[in-house]
């Protein structure tokens, strides 16, 4: 069986953007809401304009992932906009990182994730901001691996629900004195 391929998504790609990022955000996080605000949520945060958007966002930069013909995940990075008191106009943000459920825990995210950091930091050292849910303690330890600390927390709205997040940060100077693992 090929290797998954990981690429930059383009205009071309919206569509299947906005599907899969609907349908990871669903099969990860989907039972934890009333079915009124995980749809409000949808189709604002997956939404084609919201998606066409992005890939318009010259800070921006999408990925997508692709496997036997189907698309399996898809990654999302650009300016911090988290809301910690710390974060410059200078630093970047991991704002999305998913796979189906299928094709985790195989190495693909950390090929994905590597990407990804790779382009944040293709103009030198920059701060890297990541938010994750609180509850999500598989996905903190990854990033607590890759030199990632929580230094905060805030609230993400999911249509009416609103969940408790974490702000992970890994500085500028980590990313010039030692090799991501």
């Amino acid at each position: 069986m090929p290797q998954p391929l990981i690429r930059r998504a383009g205009p071309g790609d919206s569509q299947a953007l906005a599907a899969i990022g609907r349908a990871t955000f669903t099969e990860t996080f989907g039972h934890l809401y009333p079915a009124g605000d995980l749809q409000a949520f949808l189709a604002e945060a997956y939404g084609l304009e919201r998606t066409r958007s992005d890939l318009a966002d010259p800070a921006r930069a999408s990925w997508i992932v692709e496997a036997e013909g189907q698309t399996i995940g898809y990654a999302l990075a650009g300016p911090c906009g988290l809301p910690h008191r710390d974060a410059s106009p200078e630093d970047r943000e991991l704002k999305r990182l998913y796979l189906l459920r299928a094709w985790q825990n195989g190495g693909l995210g950390r090929r994905l994730f590597d990407e990804i950091i790779a382009w944040l930091q293709k103009d030198g050292p920059h701060t890297v901001w990541i938010g994750v849910w609180s509850e999500n303690h598989g996905t903190q330890r990854f990033y607590a691996r890759q030199g990632f600390e929580k230094v905060g927390d805030y609230d993400f709205p999911v249509g009416g629900t609103v969940d408790h997040e974490y702000i992970l940060r890994r500085s500028a100077e980590s990313f010039s004195t030692a090799r991501i693992r």
